[in-house]
């Protein structure tokens, strides 16, 4: 009889839980993920065998939240919790959202592939469409004046061809100074001045609160260059893949037998620009051992108030990141 009245409060119990797990929020759960080899993913041909170290790349887990998840990120320290339309654009479901951030990824090994090239020597020659607005955060400062569809072709004068070259012109302006963009839309040019506003993720940092992606492009490249990324996506290891590239290509070792973890985008003047789920990653790179973590400088802040053993080396641009390499080297 006792037994009985165990197995039917666990069954209630296991009526009430389960709902907790399966149902899913409007919310995303950001979370620490792993380190990977960049040698398990880029094979340059006749690559150098003889390379002691390793560059890794980092990822994150972005997954939908459940009741019983969303309660435990919370207290987590090291996940976050984030509203569906703090990630999403509006207008933009999320098969479309996961198609953003592959074409994002496609973009972010060619463009590695043309910096590396063209730090070694190569000439690069590029051909593209331009850069379509694709959709808008909540209360984006663009979202009144930019429409879905329009084709940014000048930031302040200055031509675009790639998506990842409008961000990294934006986030080196203050909040509230403005950005001029011009765009075609139904086969008229216009001109705007918007004034950037403060990005969700940092108040100190501006943003226009667009989601773009570049029309077909492609780099003619001179050499075979595989690079399996999987099902990994987004923007942001545009800075290891080029080191990756590079190491591969040339004949010394550009880690100096060190185990180096590191993010970023990266444009074609070899800039390197801030990146999402900083503190996520870092905490990765520290798991799997990496002694340096090669940091965006714009989310150095942020990846300090968490590194424990591993070391920091703020970078802004591919020439810091080969400097810190040939000191690392002469020690």
């Amino acid at each position: 009889m006792r037994t009985n009245k165990f197995i039917k409060a666990a069954i209630i119990i296991s009526i009430l839980l389960v709902p907790g797990f399966f149902i899913r929020l409007d919310y995303y759960i950001i979370k620490p993920s792993k380190a990977i080899d960049l040698r398990e993913l880029v094979i340059v041909e006749n690559a150098d065998q003889d390379d002691q170290g390793s560059f890794f790349l980092v990822t994150v887990s972005q997954q939908k939240a459940s009741p019983f998840t969303a309660v435990y990120g919370y207290f987590h320290p090291y996940m976050e919790i984030n509203p569906l339309a703090k990630i999403i654009p509006q207008g933009m479901d999320e098969n479309e959202y996961r198609q953003l951030l592959i074409e994002n990824m496609i973009e972010s090994r060619y463009l590695a592939q043309v910096v590396a090239l063209r730090r070694v020597g190569y000439e690069i020659d590029i051909v593209s469409e331009g850069v379509e607005v694709v959709g808008f955060l909540d209360n984006a400062p663009a979202g009144e004046v930019l429409e879905k569809g329009d084709k940014i072709i000048r930031v302040d004068s200055t031509p675009v061809i790639l998506a990842t070259e409008i961000p990294l012109v934006v986030q080196d302006r203050l909040v509230g100074e403005k950005v001029t963009l011009t765009i075609v839309r139904a086969d008229q040019e216009m001109e705007f001045s918007i004034s950037t506003g403060p990005s969700p993720d940092d108040e100190d940092m501006p943003f226009l609160g667009i989601f773009i992606k570049t029309l077909p492009w492609e780099p003619v490249i001179p050499i075979d260059i595989t690079m399996d990324t999987g099902r990994i996506s987004g923007p942001s290891a545009g800075l290891m893949f080029t080191l990756e590239i590079m190491n591969q290509y040339l004949p010394e070792d550009l880690t100096a037998g060190k185990n180096i973890a590191g993010t970023g985008t990266i444009d074609l003047a070899e800039n390197v620009g801030r990146i999402g789920g900083i503190v996520q990653k870092v905490i990765a790179a520290e798991k799997a051992g990496a002694e340096y973590f090669l940091v965006p400088e714009a989310n150095y802040d942020q990846a300090k108030s968490v590194a424990r053993k591993i070391k920091l080396i703020p970078i802004a641009n591919l020439e810091e990141a080969l400097d810190f390499l040939a000191v690392l080297d002469q020690q």
